[in-house]
């Protein structure tokens, strides 16, 4: 394999990728729960949640496009700002792994999450601390898989547009953490404590 070859399969590969993420996730976000109630929750508006959810939303749209112009317009690559020094190929398939691997285990935390899955913070919820599956190694895996895809769409197409991405999509990351750790504190009080001390923020 060489360069080359690596940069145009990516092209093509990235433009499926993300067309597939936001059917799932326009599929996913459009869900209700059983019984009937909205499942996604941005917080009050222009609060620090609310910030958050519209900065992945235009994200999320902005990489997207990105990457179906540059598969009709190569020429494209230039106005994003491509770093030529991390652009080969060993470190572009590392970016397809990772981008893959997060999305997947994404899905996968997704699914053992059940009826308590939300998207944001549900004032009135959750009604029940998950401290199982995924979530005995770490307290937030959902944010482990998005930040481990973002990294690995940073690799697989090494710019300054993916850079900025990236560190953007970090902070936002962390921002809801902190939120939502501090939903949970109030919710479950000594029992969030205690689940903190035994499982990391991260990994």
């Amino acid at each position: 394999m060489d360069s080359e070859f690596a940069i145009e399969f990516t092209r093509i590969f990235l433009a499926c990728f993300y067309t597939f993420v936001a059917a799932f996730y326009i599929v996913r976000l459009s869900r209700k729960s059983t019984d009937g109630k909205n499942l996604v929750f941005s917080g009050e508006k222009y609060s620090a949640t609310w910030w958050n959810h519209l900065l992945f939303r235009w994200f999320r749209v902005a990489i997207w496009a990105a990457c179906l112009i540059r598969v009709f317009f190569p020429s494209f690559d230039q106005f994003l700002g491509v770093l030529q020094v991390l652009h080969h190929w060993p470190l572009i398939v590392l970016g397809n792994v990772l981008l893959i691997a997060g999305f997947v285990a994404t899905v996968l935390v997704h699914k053992s999450m059940g009826h308590l899955w939300r998207s944001g913070i549900d004032p009135q919820g959750p009604s029940n601390l998950k401290t199982d599956s995924y979530f005995q190694f770490s307290r937030n895996p959902m944010f482990v898989s998005v930040a481990l895809a973002q990294l690995g769409f940073f690799l697989a197409f090494p710019s300054v547009f993916s850079l900025i991405c990236l560190l953007l999509g970090w902070a936002a990351l962390h921002r809801q953490i902190l939120a939502e750790e501090q939903h949970l504190s109030a919710h479950f009080r000594y029992q969030y404590q205690n689940y903190r001390k035994r499982v990391p923020r991260w990994l």
